[in-house]
């Protein structure tokens, strides 16, 4: 699953025939081209490969998904709340700048100080969080306003001002 990023969440069924709702995290409307195929998370780290026959955009966070062998909304029920995940490349291609998912792989830096490159993106209500890894630990970054100084897309850095004794947490 390294070259894989989860880019949403199907949400809701849609009709009689086997339509889902996918919610995604790109930061603009999107209608996938290109997307060949979308991965399913199974359970156990495994994801397996769907085919859209359809997509059409809902809003600028949602899209209307049909996928190959999915008839019914008995058959689609079955995948709800399943992480959807797509290549790396793809990804990047489809992200808004300004999405958090184009983070992935951003150095974040402290005071300076380079900890770690980000591993994922978390995003909650009032937050959104950077998962690292430092000294074999994982370790979350909470990226608000009083944390956040700037994001420098060229050098791909994201500038914080964690509070102290934050890494102590994870690091000790």
């Amino acid at each position: 699953m390294d070259n894989y990023i989860q880019i949403g969440t199907l949400v809701a069924t849609y009709g009689v025939e086997g339509e889902l709702i996918l919610r995604h995290n790109l930061g603009k409307k999107t209608g996938f081209k290109g997307v060949e195929a979308f991965f399913l998370e199974t359970g156990e780290g495994r994801l397996l490969p769907y085919f859209p026959q359809e997509i059409r955009v809902k809003n600028e966070e949602e899209v209307y998904l049909r996928l190959d062998g999915l008839m019914t909304k008995e058959k689609a029920r079955l995948l709800l709340k399943k992480g959807v995940w797509l290549e790396d490349s793809m990804v990047r291609k489809l992200a808004a700048k300004n999405a958090p998912l184009s983070l992935l792989g951003y150095m974040v830096v402290d005071d300076g100080k380079e900890l770690a490159p980000v591993l994922e993106v978390i995003e909650q209500p009032l937050q959104i969080l950077l998962r690292l890894e430092m000294q074999g630990k994982e370790v979350l970054i909470p990226l608000h306003e009083t944390t956040l100084i700037g994001i420098d897309h060229k050098n791909k850095q994201v500038m914080v001002n964690l509070p102290e004794g934050l890494l102590d947490v994870y690091l000790t």
